[in-house]
């Protein structure tokens, strides 16, 4: 007797360990509330104007260029995790203009014109911000000092400029970093807080932990090994925020274990080298940009050995 029911044929994976696109970028978000909070407290409201004019203006970008593509708008939270990664990695100071250009470029360009979800080769908030970086080059590298909520900003220098000077000793120094109390981008100064939203998602298996230790340790490695102070360079900049929050993105890193080793330690030896030989002082943009370039050539050659396959051996004889 034949039965009517059909028969489905999808390709794989056939697994599901109970994670959805909505699950996966809400916990994103949870995650980043953390730097987020330091962000608003050490820079005051300010910040909080460039957090929610980068969000509304991403949400806006990915709504216009689904009609225009003429695709549904689905609210999956990935536009918000987008515009909010890219206010945690611009000044506080930055004209609201160019925080709203800055995100529409990341969403209909580096995300949309691709494709969309899961089809961009960059990561979105990265190429925003590479984007601002060529086109402000002054108003991205202005930066003041934390204020709390305090009306009075100064300028200053981020402890990866050549300019910065610090007048206490090394604990001091690394006790601010760790903390937050410096110059630099909203969300990437309080490394601790960085941490415990990367533990977090390595918690809930969001992300993998071989991209953030590779890269940090690749880091450390290389500067120790050319004389410089390798707790500085891993709680100074972005390292953190890029590590745990960009390099791990799911469309633009390796999808094998030796592909994201290959990825952290690529994308350590780079930031290392822009720090220490390049004109800018600070190489995790770029340095996870690039191997986010050299990604597709990583899975190509980076492969899993099928199951089951056994090497052909070559008989004697």
């Amino acid at each position: 007797m034949i039965s009517d029911s059909k028969l489905l044929a999808s390709p794989g994976p056939h697994l599901w360990k109970g994670q959805s696109v909505n699950k996966i970028m809400f916990i994103v978000v949870l995650a980043l509330l953390l730097p987020t909070a330091a962000g608003v407290y050490f820079f005051g409201l300010r910040a909080l104007l460039v957090i929610a004019v980068s969000i509304i203006a991403a949400l806006a970008a990915e709504y216009a260029s689904k009609k225009i593509r003429k695709k549904p708008f689905v609210m999956d939270w990935s536009a918000v995790i987008t515009g909010l990664l890219l206010a945690l990695i611009l000044p506080p100071t930055l004209p609201l203009w160019m925080v709203a250009v800055g995100s529409v470029f990341s969403i209909a360009i580096v995300k949309e014109a691709f494709g969309g979800l899961g089809y961009n080769i960059f990561n979105p908030a990265l190429g925003g911000r590479a984007f601002l970086a060529a086109s402000f080059a002054l108003k991205m590298t202005t930066w003041v000092e934390p204020m709390g909520f305090s009306p009075d900003a100064f300028t200053t220098a981020t402890p990866l400029g050549s300019t910065f000077v610090w007048a206490g000793d090394n604990l001091s120094l690394y006790r601010d970093l760790l903390l937050g109390n410096t110059g630099g981008s909203i969300g990437e100064t309080s490394a601790l807080l960085i941490i415990i939203g990367g533990i977090l998602l390595l918690a809930f298996r969001i992300i993998n932990w071989k991209i953030p230790v590779f890269y940090i340790g690749t880091v450390a490695l290389l500067t120790l090994a050319i004389g410089e102070d390798p707790i500085f360079h891993i709680l100074a900049g972005g390292l953190m925020i890029g590590a745990f929050f960009m390099a791990t993105d799911y469309v633009t890193s390796p999808i094998t274990s030796r592909g994201r080793i290959i990825f952290g330690i690529g994308a350590g030896v780079l930031t290392v080298i822009i720090r220490q030989f390049g004109g800018l002082p600070e190489g995790v943009c770029y340095s996870i940009l690039f191997m986010n370039a050299v990604t597709p050539l990583i899975d190509k050659y980076v492969r899993v050995k099928p199951y089951g396959m056994v090497k052909k051996v070559k008989s004697e004889g």
